[in-house]
């Protein structure tokens, strides 16, 4: 097998080793925050927070091109990252508002921070260009590929990606754990957490800025199709399988970490890419829960005599 080789091989184990592990942090993460997503019926905000980065990418190239070299680079994604938790706070801001349209106004204001956001980083990543020709120096910003942007190449990164892939993950679960009840609370009954002192609005920011920390980390190492999935989808799978609010973070966290695993060896056997390959394994297993769900519904009840 070639995963066997790859992971087992030492002249090969220092490049594919650092993709596995970085792979089961990002997982470890999103799951963490997944079934809080899917339970307050945030999943797209998840999607217009991640490309709410396109924005943010445009301005850091657009920084850069005048001549400040903090926006080059590494340096970039501090930048990206202030911009997609203050898109997240104008989309809970605007989401707060008298409802539109019978209740969509989640829905409206996310489609209209996400559009305005990917819109906007076009127009500064062609200004940043047009500011580098009339300087003479075009050659000087490094190029964005949207595609890697998009879905990633996860057994690309290094040792060092590892390190920061990790610091995230043990931030947000700290940050988790230590707001576990009022999250709790907040992610069952707003109104109720409102009454006993746990402020809606500051639980909604506090997870808009954890889904902004690993959206622009995982963006780097492994797209933000990927990170999206992660967000979405081990929550999903999981409440379909239990009623168990315990139960489901278990689930969801074996969901994904089996998703990274499954997908990685597809893309190591057969040679497809990494991200896609873990995105089409969770589509699969999703659908497998959905089947499961449906079958059990229609399970005839056992009467006994």
């Amino acid at each position: 097998m070639k995963t066997l080789q790859y992971l087992s091989d030492p002249l090969l184990a220092g490049l594919f080793w650092p993709g596995v592990l970085v792979g089961l942090a990002i997982a470890i993460t999103c799951a963490a925050l997944s079934w809080l997503i899917v339970l307050r019926r945030l999943a797209f905000i998840g999607q217009g927070v991640s490309h709410a980065a396109f924005g943010g990418l445009g301005l850091a190239s657009l920084i850069a091109s005048f001549g400040l070299d903090f926006a080059n680079s590494t340096g970039r994604f501090p930048i990206v990252l202030i911009f997609c938790v203050l898109a997240g706070a104008l989309i809970s801001r605007m989401s707060t508002k008298r409802a539109v349209g019978g209740g969509w106004a989640v829905d409206t204001a996310i489609g209209i921070v996400l559009v305005a956001s990917m819109a906007g980083g076009a127009v500064m990543l062609h200004l940043s260009h047009v500011v580098l020709d009339a300087q003479g120096t075009s050659q000087s910003l490094p190029q964005i590929q949207w595609e890697a942007i998009l879905f990633g190449s996860i057994t690309s990164v290094g040792w060092g990606d590892v390190a920061v892939a990790a610091g995230v993950m043990v931030l947000i679960l700290i940050a988790l754990f230590w707001l576990r009840r009022p999250m709790l609370l907040w992610a069952f009954d707003p109104d109720a957490a409102d009454a006993v002192g746990v402020s809606s609005k500051r639980m909604s920011l506090t997870l808009i800025v954890l889904i902004s920390l690993i959206v622009v980390m995982a963006m780097k190492l492994a797209g933000v199709v990927l990170v999206t999935a992660f967000l979405v989808l081990p929550g999903s799978i999981a409440l379909q399988l239990t009623q168990s609010l315990n139960t489901t973070r278990i689930i969801s966290m074996l969901v994904a970490i089996g998703a990274v695993l499954g997908g990685l060896i597809v893309s190591f056997e057969l040679d497809w890419p990494s991200g896609a390959s873990i995105v089409l394994m969770l589509i699969t297993m999703h659908l497998l829960a959905s089947v499961w769900g449906w079958v059990r519904q229609r399970r005839p009840l056992v009467r006994t005599s």
